[in-house]
């Protein structure tokens, strides 16, 4: 398994230092422009400088997380999708060309992962983050209003067609994030990803190599399904592209999120059941709670939350004598 972290754009600063201190060699990135400054990674020689920093700084970009630039008009279906699934295209040329082969990507229309409060108190008085659909449900709709999960399958199937070859021919393997929350609507918009069901659906409709899933723990956790039965159903058959390492406590109308090791979940049971299939991908700690000296502005990505977190799972990893590739 290849130990990873999560870089929010392409400016080294101290979450940089700490995770070369942690032991981390390899990069997941989000470089969209209000985060870089520059083109989104549609544009060669932005991604190429900023694979480039991370190289200078002791780290393989192997990685990117979360939408690069507005996906809106994609998840959607609005005017100009066209061309924004050209770029997207581009996009993904440009990462097989730099040999960065991972992209994990949601279709959350409209609102991205969501939580009604975070500043839950936690173990000694950290905070984490919490859901209650009581809560979602008194909130306005969003400016596009109204918008049916039949919808936002429809525009799904209309991406896969055509990001899908595209993705096989530049060697990325598409990794497709849940929903979080995995309750539908939200706000209006439907959710399409919501429990297993959902994501084999998914996984149905094409065959493709590159298509396959980001496995995230928490959320499939907050559905109520059988983590484990599905670590081994997906892994079997390598569909599992990437891990996302968190607990929850509660269920998906009311939950809250907890530490690596203070949630209801077996972690190094989870990890044996990676092993037992085979899973040999980049994973990362996710959503971790923010501790002392955090700026919780940050929250759930906090650089001393995630100390805690990274520690955790090379000390599990550690004890199941399940190796970092770099010796971790």
């Amino acid at each position: 398994m290849k130990l990873s972290f999560l870089f929010f754009g392409n400016k080294p600063d101290q979450k940089w230092v700490l995770s070369r201190q942690m032991g981390i060699k390899y990069a997941i990135a989000k470089l969209a422009p209000e985060l870089t400054s520059t083109l989104p990674p549609w544009d060669f020689d932005a991604l190429a400088a900023s694979k480039q920093i991370f190289k200078d700084n002791g780290f393989e970009l192997i990685g990117m997380e979360g939408d690069q630039f507005d996906m809106n008009r994609i998840k959607l279906g609005l005017p100009g999708r066209e061309e924004d699934i050209a770029h997207y295209c581009q996009m993904l040329e440009n990462m097989g060309k730099l040999g960065i082969h991972l992209l994990c990507y949601n279709f959350m229309a409209g609102i991205g992962w969501f939580r009604t409060n975070t500043r839950i108190n936690a173990r000694g008085g950290a905070l984490v983050n919490g859901f209650e659909i009581e809560a979602a449900q008194q909130l306005s709709l969003t400016e596009v209003g109204i918008v049916t999960e039949e919808q936002i399958w429809e525009n799904y199937a209309w991406f896969l067609e055509r990001v899908l070859p595209a993705a096989e021919k530049a060697g990325v393997k598409l990794a497709l994030h849940p929903d979080d929350p995995p309750v539908s609507p939200l706000r209006g918009i439907g959710r399409i990803f919501k429990n297993a069901n959902d994501i084999r659906r998914a996984l149905s409709m094409s065959a493709s190599e590159a298509h396959g899933l980001t496995f995230c723990q928490g959320t499939y956790t907050t559905m109520g399904e059988d983590v484990k039965a599905l670590i081994s159903e997906f892994g079997q058959r390598k569909k599992i592209f990437f891990v996302h390492i968190r607990d929850v406590e509660g269920n998906r109308n009311n939950f809250k999120e907890t530490f690596h090791d203070d949630g209801p979940t077996d972690m190094p049971d989870m990890f044996r059941g990676y092993r037992d299939a085979g899973f040999t991908g980049p994973l990362r700690s996710d959503h971790v709670p923010s501790m002392a000296g955090d700026d919780n502005a940050q929250h759930g990505y906090t650089i001393n939350g995630s100390l805690f977190g990274v520690g955790y799972i090379k000390g599990i990893m550690d004890a199941l004598e399940i190796k970092d590739e770099h010796g971790i």
